[in-house]
């Protein structure tokens, strides 16, 4: 079966109708941008394999914005539902009861969570694969890397699924469940595709593997301490560090937190400006590696906590001075 058709199929039988790409549509303004240049050049029929110009007009002026639109609407659902179903997971106390007076805890919960979680990555996971490949035939049709320029583009506007925090939080949510051995009668099967792995070195890394053998490996190794991430958060560029890490390099005291970091603030990394500001606490991740790495997780925890009880005196030490104006 051609992708094409699996992914419409796949996304009419959807339970929860969220977003997708016009694949069909889109693959028709390429073709009517071939169709053009055969009769620009007044060789209909003789052309077939010819390619249009590197910077057309007919594909730039409604292919890339078509795409743009779809992607940032698939980014958006994906995010929004995948933020609302792991609220639901990690809530506790009051919060917990308000949301089962409000209906959203049904009676087999953790079911519909298991169940939830699995569509969410997978719609990340085939829309992913659908972008790729409509990219793939852009650079094809037009002899360019035009499509791979916009991809490059596209992770520097957010609108990059596999880029999402919210990807790397359902791959341990389902982890967490699978590892946790929720029971139920009525539960279907543990989502297997998504696992935590350590190389050689013992570094961990996220891992899932769906759809055409495209594998999400999603390294957990912060690149400014280079041990495993403690207490991670992920930058809006998608690149997870450890919080104290990022407030260092983001200039910032643990007091005042990330939100409070310059606007131009980039990435240690890739250099991406503005990051700081929509930085996501991993809270799924944080449990996963908590359980999975528990030595090395207590150890760090210790060594931390007298960092950060110098690091809040050293904060309202210069608040004070600063007050008094020493």
């Amino acid at each position: 079966m051609k992708f094409c058709k699996k992914y419409q199929e796949y996304m009419q039988g959807q339970e929860k109708k969220l977003p997708g790409l016009g694949i069909k549509n889109l693959k028709k303004i390429l073709k009517k941008c071939r169709s053009d240049l055969r009769c620009h050049n007044g060789i209909d029929g003789v052309l077939g394999n010819q390619t249009c110009p590197d910077h057309c007009t007919v594909c730039d002026g409604t292919f890339f914005p078509s795409l743009l639109k779809e992607m940032s609407e698939v980014v958006g659902s994906f995010n929004k539902h995948a933020q609302r179903l792991l609220e639901q997971h990690l809530a506790s106390g009051f919060n917990k009861c308000f949301m089962w007076f409000r209906g959203k805890r049904r009676k087999n919960q953790h079911v519909t969570l298991i169940q939830e979680g699995k569509e969410l990555v997978t719609y990340a996971l085939i829309n992913a694969i659908a972008i790729r490949k409509i990219l793939k035939k852009y650079d094809k049709v037009h002899y360019s890397k035009q499509g791979q320029a916009f991809k490059t583009q596209a992770q520097s506007m957010r609108i990059e699924i596999l880029q999402s925090p919210w990807l790397s939080e359902l791959m341990a949510f389902h982890i967490n469940l699978r590892e946790s051995k929720i029971k139920s009668r009525n539960a279907p099967a543990f989502f297997e595709a998504c696992n935590l792995t350590f190389n050689d070195d013992g570094k961990p890394s996220l891992t899932c593997e769906l759809f055409d053998s495209v594998k999400v490996d999603i390294d957990l190794t912060c690149s400014i301490c280079l041990d495993t991430v403690f207490d991670p958060y992920s930058l809006t560029c998608g690149h997870i560090f450890c919080y104290m890490c990022a407030c260092s390099s983001a200039s910032v005291s643990i007091v005042d937190k990330l939100k409070s970091a310059e606007p131009k603030g980039k990435c240690p990394l890739c250099r991406e400006a503005g990051v700081y500001e929509g930085a996501v606490p991993l809270e799924e991740l944080r449990i996963l590696l908590r359980r999975r790495c528990s030595e090395y997780w207590e150890e760090r925890r210790q060594a931390e906590r007298l960092e950060r009880m110098r690091l809040i005196k050293q904060h309202w030490d210069n608040q004070t001075k600063a007050m008094m104006g020493i």
